[in-house]
């Protein structure tokens, strides 16, 4: 039988403090996600609900426990390898991190080009990344002539150009107003009802109750899963 997507067994993470010491971010860290399963991950700021999505694309290294996604472990994963495992990924940032002097289509092919994607595949992939997201018509507007819900489908488009197995979406809605969150929050769940497993942090309980799924709170370093009706 196929294992889950994602699995973290007993991770513990703290980054290094002024002092010298380890500042601990997380104690016991245990979870699984399903292939093309859609959870939330809540939790007041500075609970660590980034840092645990830095360490599923391995941006940060666990103190100790194993995470796995895909058919890869962080217990045996070479540096070389890294690239490799975020390939499988697709990453949304809340604050866009899109190139300021490049178009939305620039931006989206940026993350095809790292993969040595050339010619012919990169246009007809961007674009189709573009439509995915409602953005085609504004393939050639560069951030600053783009709203913030354009910005933030440019940011989608990038995400899932590589067509990943997973979305890992850090606080998306979270420079939106309400109406413009909830647009961005439907393409997301359309995204995974197209298959695409999705791990979502946020704060915003309004949409969780809105677009309910399972939810995952962080909760004095561990995770523990709540009922989105209770928030």
């Amino acid at each position: 039988m196929e294992g889950p997507l994602v699995e973290l067994r007993n991770v513990a993470v703290s980054y290094p403090a002024p002092s010298g010491d380890r500042l601990p971010v997380a104690s016991d860290l245990t979870l699984t996600l399903d292939k093309g399963e859609m959870a939330y991950l809540i939790g007041p700021t500075g609970s660590g609900k980034s840092t645990l999505l830095k360490l599923l694309y391995m941006d940060v290294p666990p103190d100790f426990g194993i995470i796995r996604v895909a058919h890869y472990r962080s217990d045996t994963l070479n540096k070389k390898d890294v690239p490799f495992l975020r390939r499988s990924l697709g990453v949304v940032f809340q604050d866009f991190q899109l190139l300021p002097d490049r178009s939305a289509f620039d931006n989206v092919a940026f993350a095809l080009y790292a993969t040595g994607k050339r010619g012919r595949v990169v246009k007809e992939r961007v674009m189709q990344a573009l439509s995915r997201v409602g953005l085609s018509h504004r393939a050639h507007a560069k951030p600053h002539e783009m709203s913030g819900g354009e910005k933030q489908r440019a940011c989608i488009a990038r995400a899932i150009v590589n067509e990943p197995v997973l979305l890992l979406a850090d606080e998306p809605t979270g420079n939106l107003d309400p109406r413009v969150a909830d647009e961005i929050q439907k393409l997301l769940v359309k995204l995974n009802n197209q298959g695409m497993a999705l791990l979502m942090a946020t704060h915003d309980y309004r949409l969780v109750r809105e677009f309910p799924a399972r939810t995952l709170a962080l909760v004095k370093g561990r995770i523990v899963e709540v009922d989105p009706e209770t928030l």
